[in-house]
Parts: structure tokens; C-alpha cells; sequence
């Protein structure tokens, strides 16, 4: 498995289209503390920047030299929003970025049944590129639950659309997300995202779900202790063969952007070397 770096981690959480920090700080952050990637969001390139820029990023991630893991090339996609399927429906713009800047795999949103067949055709579209569609296990989404998750895959029907598996996502959908969760996840697995969270009725963050409503919760660094255990989930994507990105795609839990990175990094890789 290969560790990745989300540039969300330079994003508020609640805010993804404000980024803190410029992409070659981000780029020599990732190098510096043993990164392979880059997971490329539109809070620093996304369809709506100027050709120059996609030009300049990746001369950039050339020269570093980073990956780019994977891209979401708009802002509705990751906030979530009801125009988050649009790209669905034009998916033309989103290929060219990904082919611009080098990214195999781009992350897709479905929100109705109505999402299914244009997923249908841009995998379609994608495929005649050599590239990959995925969708995140996520809240407010046809990927919200392990069951339906399986029969919109099943449904989309696309070898190259597959599943970004999430599981502080699932948890907060009342989800079991350990090995047995893998194991069926597993023929579907393009991307693994990671942050981690503590679930309290008190908690000062709030998100919606369609299958359980309102969830509390409050954000925690990956390596602490009351969240998410992240070694057995190690253990168990190793065990199904699992083989691609391991993604940081957590905001800096208020422990700032640098320390986030740095920390996370130090936690992972030695998970990820551990026998």
C-alpha cells in the first residue's frame, strides 16, 4: 500500500473551497514526510482553473516528484451538495483535467436512483480514457449503507467505477466498517480514505444522515486512542490484497496543517510496514 496526502488537510473543515496553504507547500510537506501522492481537490485545481495553472501543477508534482492519487475536480463534489452529480452529466472536462495532470482515478457523487445510469455512461466515457471512476462511502449518498452500496455498484455495473472505502463515513451511518465490511468492499476498492472521530452526543460537529439523522461527533488526530482503531483495518485491507492508496484525507483536527501532516505520516507508515 502506497500513503497519500488529501489536500483537504489544508481546507477548513467546513469550508473546502478555502485552502491555507499553496500547492508547493503541500507538495514539499508530502515529500518531506514520505508521501507517494497527492489527492488533488478544487481548492487548489480543479475544471474551473486556467489552463496555466493545471499546466504549472503539474510541473510542479513532476519536479517533486508526487503521484496524483486521485482527483475531485469541482467543489459540490466533496460539500456534498444537490449538484454534486452534475459532473455526471459532463464528465467530458473532468477527464481532460485528470488526463492533464497525470490522476488515473476521479472521485464521482451520486445523490438519486436518477444518478445511476449517468454514472453508467461517464464510466463508459472514462473507460475509453483508461480511467476510473469512485464514489466515498458517504453520508447523505447512495453510498451511505454497506447493502445499498453494493447494489448501486452492482447496478452502475462498470469495472472501472468502484468504491473509496471510508469508515469514520460508515460509522457515522451505524455501519460496521471492520474485515467483514472489507472483505464484500474488496472487488470494488479503488481508493482508501482516512480520518477519525469520536462519536458523543456532545460532540461540537454535527452532520446529517439520510439513515439515521443528525450524528455528533468530534474530530480526533488518526493515532488517538476512543476513535476509529485503525490496525485491524490495516490488517484486514492487506488481508482481501489491497495494494492502492492509503489517503490522510482528514482537516488538521486543530492540531495545524504541518503537525497533521507530519504526525500522520509517522502513525501510518509504520502501520503500513508492520508484517
Amino acid at each position: 500500500m502506497k500513503l497519500s496526502l488529501s489536500v483537504r488537510v489544508a481546507e477548513k473543515f467546513l469550508a473546502k473551497r478555502e485552502a491555507n496553504m499553496t500547492l508547493e507547500q503541500l507538495a514539499a510537506l508530502a515529500t518531506g514526510h514520505g508521501y507517494s501522492g497527492l489527492c488533488m481537490r478544487a481548492s487548489q485545481v480543479g475544471v474551473h482553473s486556467p489552463s496555466e495553472t493545471v499546466a504549472a501543477a503539474r510541473d510542479l508534482l513532476d519536479r517533486y516528484p508526487l503521484a496524483v492519487s486521485m482527483l475531485t475536480g469541482d467543489f459540490p463534489i466533496p460539500e456534498n451538495s444537490d449538484q454534486g452529480p452534475d459532473a455526471l452529466r459532463n464528465i467530458t472536462p473532468y477527464l481532460d483535467l485528470a488526463e492533464q495532470l497525470g490522476a488515473p482515478l476521479l472521485r464521482v457523487c451520486l445523490k438519486t436512483d436518477e444518478d445511476i445510469a449517468w454514472a453508467r455512461r461517464a464510466a463508459d466515457e472514462a473507460a475509453e480514457r483508461d480511467l476510473r471512476l469512485a464514489h466515498q462511502c458517504h453520508t447523505r449518498s447512495l453510498f451511505e449503507e454497506i447493502d445499498r452500496s453494493l447494489q448501486v455498484l452492482a447496478s452502475i455495473g462498470r469495472a472501472n467505477f468502484g468504491l473509496i472505502y471510508e469508515p469514520a463515513n460508515l460509522e457515522l451511518c451505524g455501519q460496521p466498517y471492520g474485515l467483514d465490511t472489507i472483505r464484500r468492499f474488496a472487488p470494488h476498492l479503488f481508493n482508501v480514505y482516512l480520518q477519525n472521530h469520536v462519536l458523543t452526543s456532545d460532540g461540537p460537529d454535527v452532520l446529517e444522515t439520510w439513515c439515521r439523522g443528525e450524528v455528533r461527533f468530534r474530530q480526533i488526530p488518526l493515532w488517538e486512542e476512543g476513535g476509529i482503531s485503525f490496525p485491524p483495518l490495516i490488517d484486514a485491507l492487506r488481508a482481501v490484497g489491497y495494494e492502492g492508496y492509503v489517503t490522510v484525507h482528514q482537516a488538521s483536527a486543530d492540531l495545524g496543517t504541518e503537525a497533521a501532516v507530519r504526525e500522520s505520516a509517522r502513525y501510518l507508515k509504520r502501520l503500513l510496514a508492520a508484517n
